[in-house]
């Protein structure tokens, strides 16, 4: 129980607890008979109706014990004086109650007193003035009758008269080309025309259908009339409605002149992307006529929007053929984007489209929200964009290669220029570090301007440019395999098969590719790597189980191996080339029926000059690296050569042939005993490490041709007077200065165990032909 809003407190509650359960109308509990026997009693039923004090108290004593009856008894003492209480204060709270409800009763009997009086008064008032109306409407009853007789009679001649001046209203309207004055009158008459038009009215309703017919022809041509607005032709084709016309063919001639409007403006859009491609060229005319475009075009989808509001109000449910309609509208602008795009595009120009495309976007998309219009221009400027970047992509892909080509044309045609591959490598350094900045500085404009498409895409954008990039380095490490020739078949991602020349690739541009790739690990990378990190983070789009977009390890390591790949592939081609040299030299001839050597061979200036070319071609590419030379002292093996000691004793002078093949033998045993000489070690990008590499190759080629052949003495002594011509010129090409004596001396050797007489020539005979080499080839330097 709450007194003025105040909440109830426990003693109050308690209170009105006791109250309910004495007034309770529940008497479940009295259900039982007054002399219930006792063992169906509680102890609970002293609050019930049916309390039975004696048979309470019988049960209360056989429950309890003397200590337990006392303690009940101080309880109910305590209870009833609470009782007592709870009953004295609800009865002083509720006094004022009673007084005032008693107060109010006497006032309302002091007003009634006199209302009985005043209320018979007007009754009397309202009976009089009934009897008087009464009587008036007797009297004007007739008068009445006749007056609405007359009305009716006034109303029928007027609608008698519209009826027969209808046929020269309508000519009035049809001449003032009042059309919807026209149709309102016509239609306002049928009613009476389909119930008395074939007998009284049959003149008029034959004039007026002639003239609808002419209201009707005169409405059509306004549909269709291109003079006219599109809202005059909405209205057009509702007063058609009205007249019972069928519409559904001006429906489908209306949409057919929607499509043509489609059309004409699809080469306006034409016209406006041309203009938008010579802006940075036109002069201030030029700009004018641009502006002019812009604003007509504008216009024109304006109208054509409006277009599409009267067609659907026109046409009910007819939003589907709309919504292609809309979306075939953005398809042709996203078309024209994609023209610019192959056209190579200014990105201003092409941002400048984005814009045009979202604002004519939205004004479609409050006429026809039906179509989805922001969404499909969403996923066509996905489209468009990442067209853009991989194209752009592709084009620094094309401007590598056409540097690249430029090259090889040139060494195909034997152009002599000095420091060709030099400066093909500075281009494609330039190309690489400028193509790519260029690259980024486009995409940054993307990412600068706030189209709303173009914040849409940013992340996407991001996440594209990471991939392009992660792409456009492995396309561009495939198509270096391919240039060189290292891989025969293009892969999917490299489309350029068609720009490598159909003939050999020259060994130079291979070297040129692989410092390219050594540049590009060490220097590009790191460069590209942090502008990307400044300018294009916060992508992550992409799904994550696709991974990061860009990996600058994984790129590194990519080119790092190809250029170890490249490298080799160059030093394996200049060796092919020197084998098919000595092949030619050690095959051609009979070895058998050789003649005393005269002089050095023709083949040594041929090797020589496969060395000098190699060097050249290694100073124009490759750094010169560290300046030490790898002398025989220095080496891991034996001071000398323990096949050669033997030869090179001044016991291989003697005529006993017999002798000399004992001299073998010790070699072979003392080749056992001898420390392997580690001959070829791994390969450097610098000048002397390519060039000494080629060196070991061709004169380990060289050993093995000699094994496959058989020499008389005069063979062999050429092959030494050759080789100890080699081993003087080899010292300043060649850095591993004792790996290149141990091979000359291994080719000595193996000349020795294939020749039937190995007796060598004299030292100082060797020393007189080397040196009459010398000279000449001195003498013929100097005449050059």
């Amino acid at each position: 129980m709450e007194v003025e809003g105040v909440p109830l407190d426990d003693k109050a509650k308690r209170m009105r607890d006791l109250l309910s359960s004495f007034y309770s109308t529940d008497h479940s509990s009295a259900s039982l008979p007054p002399h219930t026997s006792s063992r169906f009693a509680t102890l609970d039923t002293i609050d019930t109706s049916s309390f039975d004090a004696d048979q309470y108290m019988k049960l209360l004593v056989q429950k309890s014990n003397l200590e337990g009856l006392l303690q009940k008894h101080v309880e109910m003492a305590a209870e009833i004086k609470n009782l007592d209480t709870d009953l004295q204060m609800l009865v002083y709270e509720n006094y004022n109650k009673f007084i005032c409800a008693t107060d109010t009763i006497k006032r309302m009997k002091n007003n009634i007193v006199g209302m009985e009086t005043n209320m018979e008064l007007l009754l009397e008032k309202i009976v009089s003035v009934q009897s008087r109306s009464d009587g008036v409407n007797t009297s004007l009853y007739e008068k009445r009758e006749h007056i609405e007789k007359l009305h009716r009679t006034r109303n029928l001649l007027r609608k008698l008269q519209f009826i027969y001046d209808l046929p020269s209203r309508l000519e009035k309207c049809i001449k003032a080309e009042a059309y919807s004055d026209a149709v309102k009158f016509y239609t306002g008459a049928m009613p009476i025309f389909k119930a008395y038009g074939d007998s009284s009215f049959q003149d008029c309703k034959q004039a007026s259908e002639k003239a609808v017919t002419a209201v009707i022809k005169n409405l059509q041509g306004k549909v269709f009339s291109d003079s006219d607005s599109i809202q005059a032709r909405a209205e057009a084709v509702m007063l058609l409605k009205q007249l019972d016309f069928p519409v559904e063919t001006l429906k489908v001639k209306l949409f057919e002149k929607l499509e043509q409007f489609l059309v004409d403006l699809r080469l306006e859009t034409e016209e406006l992307e041309n203009d938008s491609l010579g802006v940075n060229s036109s002069s201030n005319q030029g700009s004018t006529s641009d502006s002019s475009s812009a604003t007509a075009r504008e216009a024109s989808i304006r109208e054509f929007t409006e277009a599409l509001r009267g067609y659907r109000v026109i046409f009910l449910h007819s939003e589907q053929e709309l919504s292609k309609l809309a979306q075939e509208l953005v398809t042709k602008h996203f078309e024209a984007f994609h023209q610019q795009i192959k056209k190579q595009a200014h990105s201003v120009d092409l941002l400048a489209s984005l814009r045009v495309i979202w604002t004519d976007v939205l004004l479609m998309d409050e006429v026809l929200p039906e179509a989805c219009l922001p969404t499909f221009s969403l996923q066509s400027a996905r489209d468009a964009v990442k067209e853009y970047i991989s194209g752009a992509f592709n084009r620094l892909l094309f401007d590598i290669s056409d540097t690249l080509t430029k090259v090889q044309v040139t060494q195909k045609e034997g152009i002599v220029q000095e420091y060709t591959l030099q400066a093909a490598l500075d281009a494609s350094k330039q190309v690489v570090i400028q193509g790519s900045m260029n690259v980024l500085q486009k995409f940054r404009q993307l990412l600068g301007e706030n189209p709303e498409l173009l914040l849409k895409l940013r992340g996407l954008t991001v996440d594209w440019v990471q991939e392009g990039f992660q792409n456009f380095f492995r396309k561009l490490d495939n198509y270096f395999l391919l240039l060189s020739g290292k891989r025969t078949e293009a892969s999917q991602d490299v489309n350029l098969i068609e720009r490598i020349p159909g003939d050999k690739i020259a060994a130079g541009l291979v070297l040129v590719l692989a410092q390219l790739s050594v540049f590009i690990e060490q220097s590009a990378i790191p460069i590209i790597t942090e502008e990307i990190t400044t300018h294009f983070s916060g992508g992550g789009v992409r799904s994550s189980e696709y991974g990061p977009a860009f990996v600058p390890a994984e790129i590194r390591r990519i080119f790092r191996l190809s250029a170890e790949v490249l490298l080799n592939f160059y030093i394996k081609a200049r060796t092919e080339k020197i084998t098919v040299l000595l092949k030619r030299r050690l095959t051609a001839p009979n070895w058998i029926k050789h003649k005393e050597p005269r002089e050095v061979h023709m083949f040594v200036d041929l090797l020589l000059q496969e060395f000098r070319e190699i060097g050249n071609e290694a100073i124009q590419i490759l750094p010169q690296g560290l300046n030490r030379k790898h002398r025989r002292n220095d080496s891991n093996g034996s001071t000398t050569s323990s096949r050669s000691n033997p030869l090179r004793d001044d016991r291989l002078g003697h005529s006993n042939t017999q002798k000399a093949r004992s001299q073998l033998l010790e070699t072979h045993l003392a080749k056992l005993f001898k420390q392997k000489m580690e001959i070829f070690t791994k390969i450097e990008f610098t000048q002397g490490s390519v060039l000494t590499e080629t060196v070991k190759l061709s004169l380990k080629s060289l050993q093995e041709f000699v094994r496959l052949q058989t020499f008389n003495r005069s063979g062999f002594q050429q092959i030494q007077l050759d080789i100890h011509f080699l081993k003087t010129a080899l010292k300043d090409i060649a850095d591993d200065e004792a790996a290149v004596d141990f091979l000359l001396d291994e080719v000595i050797v193996g000349t020795a165990e294939r020749c039937l007489d190995p007796i060598p020539l004299e030292p100082p005979i060797l020393d007189r032909l080397v040196q009459a080499k010398l000279a000449k080839t001195s003498d013929q330097s100097s005449v050059s």
